[in-house]
């Protein structure tokens, strides 16, 4: 049975009856935009340089207008954490999805989605996601114990729909292959197949498994899954001149708020400064400004 939904049934009934109210009509919306693709700008501000303020510019101006409502300060020890979950998921976007083929130790296959997911590091090639525990362990972190492997697959917009019907709070001897409408690819070193529609899968082994508890309570809440990356499997489709995706091509789906999704617009690139090359100027403007405020 699937955990770490994308629609996220793992925290109360009382949570997901109320999200049926974010559920925008479908009458009121216009149609999904298969023609829409990620294109490449120039990044906000063009003329940006060091220590500049965000006032500087119209968008800054317009941003800064909403600091004059003031804040609402959250002490999470006190807050609900059914109300901290809907803040939190809204707020930390976007997020990347991990699609997760597992298999049990007597051969039950297992498919489900996870929004807490990213990567960790190149070096060993691990990523991680997280599932909830309550109110009992799922299918999927006891599955990523038992050797066998698993394999981690991203979602991309033509299957959106598929993945996210692995998300039913089925029983754990259902297999949600079955109504996915998904096609099982087999593996090269793990047991568990990977999602032939996805453009990028990776194989994987449990490195960690990480149970987190309530720091007051000692309530298990959650486990975190540390995922040693053994193979990737990429369409050549999607690679670059470069050898590496081209994300023009990918349309990848980030998970948002309540039961919403997004998917790339417009991309831009920043390059990242070297201190070596910009010091001089670096210096020029911090001199500058001590002298103005002298």
């Amino acid at each position: 049975m699937a955990c770490c939904r994308l629609i996220d049934t793992h925290i109360s009934i009382a949570l997901k009856s109320a999200s049926r109210h974010y559920r925008p009509s479908t009458m009121s919306l216009p149609p999904f935009n298969h023609d829409a693709h990620a294109r490449f700008t120039e990044p906000p501000n063009t003329s940006w340089t060091f220590a500049q303020k965000i006032e500087n510019t119209e968008a800054g101006r317009k941003w800064l207008e909403g600091e004059k409502q003031g804040w609402k300060v959250i002490d999470t020890g006190r807050e609900d954490t059914a109300r901290l979950y809907p803040l939190m998921i809204s707020a930390i976007v976007p997020r990347p999805i991990a699609f997760v083929s597992s298999v049990s130790t007597t051969g039950v296959e297992n498919l489900a989605p996870f929004s807490l997911f990213n990567m960790v590091t190149n070096n060993p090639p691990l990523v991680s996601f997280c599932c909830s525990s309550t109110p009992r362990v799922k299918d999927t972190p006891t599955n990523v114990r038992n050797g066998l492997g698993f394999t981690v697959n991203i979602i991309s917009e033509p299957f959106v729909e598929n993945a996210n019907v692995a998300a039913i709070n089925a029983p754990a001897e259902f297999d949600e292959w079955t109504i996915s409408g998904l096609t099982k690819a087999p593996s090269v070193h793990v047991k568990a197949p990977r999602v032939k529609e996805s453009a990028f899968s990776m194989e994987c082994e449990l490195f960690q498994a990480i149970d987190i508890t309530h720091p007051v309570s000692g309530q298990l809440t959650t486990t975190m899954i540390l995922a040693h990356v053994k193979y990737i499997h990429v369409r050549n489709d999607m690679l670059n001149e470069r050898g590496v995706i081209d994300i023009t091509k990918y349309k990848p789906v980030a998970r948002l708020g309540d039961i919403s999704y997004g998917r790339l617009g417009d991309v831009f690139r920043l390059p990242r400064s070297v201190w070596d090359q910009e010091k001089e100027k670096i210096e020029q403007v911090l001199e500058t400004r001590e002298r103005k405020e002298d």
